[in-house]
């Protein structure tokens, strides 16, 4: 890991492990509002943890697919981008593990345009 993490990872390494809820303000199946690119996965928020770009902290939930308002999962990973201070938790239920690899098959669809690499504990 770094000597000097970024602002938003020091703020998304407190989560992992941790069981958080998290607001989806981007269901799986939605576009996003500025790129136009669907989610493939139920992509969005911790309430009330502001992240370093003034927004709350960005979290995908991963292995559920159907839409969500809501969920409680555990931060397995985080999605550290290298060349942008704008890290994503990576949720999902207890009994669900991902591989790196699979993480990063399933979240291709948004961070594929980003430098990143898969952090756990």
């Amino acid at each position: 890991m770094e000597n000097n993490p970024s602002k938003s990872l020091q703020i998304a390494r407190q989560f992992l492990g941790k069981e958080v809820e998290v607001v989806f303000d981007r269901p799986i199946g939605t576009k996003h509002p500025k790129f136009g690119f669907v989610y493939e996965v139920n992509y969005g928020y911790i309430p009330n943890v502001k992240a370093p770009d003034g927004e709350d902290l960005d979290a995908f939930f991963l292995g559920v697919n159907q839409s969500l308002e809501k969920a409680t999962g555990i931060v397995k990973a985080i999605i550290h981008r290298l060349e942008d201070d704008d890290d994503k938790l990576v949720i999902m239920s207890k009994e669900i593990n991902m591989t790196d690899e699979e993480i990063e098959k399933t979240v291709k669809f948004q961070e594929k345009w980003f430098k990143h690499q898969i952090l756990r504990k």
